[in-house]
């Protein structure tokens, strides 16, 4: 029972009182963090560039940063989890459709972003208060925020809904918000939501 209970207070933190959710990534998973992992495990080495010989083969390889896609939670460091982790190799084609779908109608209207949170491991996506059948624990998923600093709340969830809506089913993308200019997208269904995890509550409602 204490367990469930630590659990449930972390996944309340980290939807409402982390300010990670809101400005970006967590401390500790900055570029030079990355590169500091990487001289210290010569395996994730290999498989980081494994991971963005696949991508460039996809072609999207030029989307999102490679060393950016292998953050994982925000909440890494309360959870004792892994800062970066590269995905298992057979999740490796559902973020290559997701970021697909980044690059054809994300980008072209928000301008570029920063991942901030991609694979999760089971243990690190259970602590961090992800849902059992998150979309982040098989790499569907990518949590971002725009890159440019003029980018505002309103203006983007505009831009991303109207995507969503003419988009989002074909390609069967999952949208969802947080606080601030963090938003959520997956290539693991089509639907949508806010920043408590319901579809009732998605931005994308109140637009006319």
């Amino acid at each position: 029972m204490p367990k469930l209970f630590r659990i449930a207070a972390l996944a309340l933190t980290a939807l409402f009182a982390s300010p990670s959710l809101a400005a970006g990534p967590a401390d500790g998973q900055a570029r030079a963090d990355y590169l500091a992992w990487l001289a210290r495990e010569p395996a994730a080495r290999a498989q980081v560039l494994a991971f963005r010989q696949y991508l460039d083969m996809e072609n999207v390889g030029a989307v999102v940063p490679t060393w950016q896609l292998v953050r994982t939670a925000s909440m890494w460091r309360t959870c004792d989890g892994p800062r970066f982790e590269v995905a298992p190799i057979a999740e490796w084609q559902h973020i290559a459709a997701t970021l697909g779908f980044v690059k054809a109608h994300v980008t072209p209207a928000i301008g570029a972003v920063e991942a901030v949170s991609g694979y999760r491991n089971e243990g690190l996506n259970q602590c961090s208060g992800g849902a059992k059948a998150s979309a982040h624990r098989h790499f569907f998923a990518l949590d971002l925020i725009p890159a440019s600093a003029d980018a505002t709340r309103d203006g983007m969830i505009r831009s991303l809904c109207q995507i969503h809506d003419v988009r989002g089913q074909e390609h069967g993308v999952g949208l969802g918000f947080y606080s601030g200019l963090r938003f959520h997208v997956d290539s693991k269904g089509f639907r949508r939501w806010g920043s408590d995890g319901r579809g009732a509550t998605s931005p994308c409602n109140q637009i006319a």
